[in-house]
C-alpha cells in the first residue's frame, strides 16, 4: 500500500477529529468527554445490554466499566441485570430521569452542530458534503467488517447458514430445500478437510463461506452469502478472495464451484474475479451454472 494513500487518511483523521470537537474536554460544552456522551447516547432511552454497547462501540470492557461508572456517578445511568433473563451475568444500562433529559439534550445540540458545518456552504457544495459523508461512511463500515475462521457448529455461523437458506429459498425459482442439496457436513469444513469463514460487523455475523479441500480434486467454494445490511460494500468480493487463498496456501491450483440462475449478482461476481463457465462437475439439483478458476500459487 503506498505511503500516499496512508498520509491522505491520517489527514482526514485529523480534520475530522478537529472538526467534530474529539480533542475537546467538554463535549458540547456539557462537562463530559466525547466517550462519555457517545456512551451515553448508545444507551437511549431504551437502554441497551452492556455486551452489546461493548461490541458496538469496539471498547473494551475495562474502558467501557470506568465509563459507566462516570455516568453512574453523575446520576444519569444505572446498570443492573437484565430483566427476564434469569441470567445475572446479563447486565442492561439503562437512562435515569436526569439521563433522559441529559439525552434530549445532546440530540438538540447534535442537531445543532450538524447545522453549523453545512450552514456556511452553498446549496450545491452541502449536498456535496453530505453524498461523500455517505460514502465515506459506507466505506468504513465495509473496513470494519472482519473475515475469519470459525466452527461451523458455532451458533453464528448457524445463524448466517439459516440466513442463506431463507435467502436463496425466496429467490430459486423451486425454492431450496437442504435436504435435496448435495450435503455439506460440519466436519468438511473444518481443517485439514476444508474452512468456515464468518464475516462479522461489530460482533454481529454479517457473511459467511466455506470451501472444501477434495483429495485429488480441485477445492470447492460453498455457501458464500452476505447480509443485506453490507451488500455492495465488496463483502462477498472480500470472502471469495479469502477462500480462493486459504485453498492455495494449502496447495490446490484450482477451485470450482456451482450457483443456481437466479443469483445474477453472484454470477457477475464470479465472472468478475476470473472464474469461467465449464461443464457440470457434480449433480447438484439447484444449479444452473457451474465455474473454474486456476489459483496462483
Amino acid at each position: 500500500m503506498s505511503h500516499d494513500l496512508i498520509a491522505a487518511v491520517r489527514r482526514f483523521n485529523r480534520t475530522v477529529t478537529q472538526r467534530v470537537g474529539a480533542l475537546d474536554d467538554e463535549y458540547m460544552a456539557r462537562g463530559r468527554p466525547l466517550a462519555q456522551a457517545r456512551l451515553l447516547w448508545e444507551i437511549g432511552p431504551g437502554g441497551a445490554e452492556v455486551a452489546a454497547l461493548r461490541a458496538r462501540l469496539g471498547l473494551d470492557s475495562g474502558y467501557l466499566s470506568r465509563l459507566l461508572r462516570a455516568l453512574e456517578n453523575d446520576g444519569l445511568v444505572t446498570v443492573g441485570p437484565a430483566d427476564g433473563t434469569g441470567d445475572g451475568r446479563v447486565r442492561t444500562a439503562a437512562l435515569t430521569p436526569a439521563g433522559r433529559t441529559e439525552w434530549a439534550e445532546l440530540d438538540r445540540r447534535s442537531d445543532e452542530f450538524a447545522w453549523s458545518i453545512l450552514e456556511p456552504l452553498a446549496a450545491p457544495h452541502r449536498q456535496r458534503l453530505v453524498a461523500a459523508m455517505a460514502e465515506v461512511e459506507r466505506l468504513l463500515v465495509a473496513s470494519m467488517v472482519v473475515i475469519a475462521p470459525c466452527p461451523p457448529s458455532d451458533p453464528r455461523a448457524r445463524t448466517c447458514l439459516r440466513a442463506y437458506t431463507r435467502d436463496v429459498a425466496r429467490r430459486f425459482d423451486d425454492g431450496f430445500d437442504p435436504a435435496l442439496s448435495n450435503p455439506v457436513r460440519d466436519d468438511e469444513l473444518v481443517p485439514p478437510a476444508g474452512v468456515f469463514l464468518l464475516a462479522t460487523l461489530n460482533a454481529e455475523p454479517v457473511g459467511c463461506g466455506a470451501v472444501k479441500l477434495h483429495r485429488d480434486a480441485p477445492a470447492e467454494i460453498k455457501r458464500v452469502w452476505v447480509a443485506d445490511s453490507v451488500r455492495g460494500l465488496g463483502i462477498g468480493r472480500r470472502m471469495l478472495d479469502e477462500l480462493e487463498r486459504y485453498a492455495a496456501e494449502r496447495g490446490w491450483d484450482t477451485v470450482r464451484l456451482d450457483t443456481n440462475r437466479t443469483l445474477t449478482e453472484a454470477i457477475a461476481m464470479y465472472r468478475a474475479a476470473g472464474y469461467r463457465e465449464i461443464e457440470p462437475y457434480n449433480t447438484e439439483r439447484y444449479a444452473d451454472h457451474w465455474f473454474e478458476k486456476r489459483l496462483v500459487p
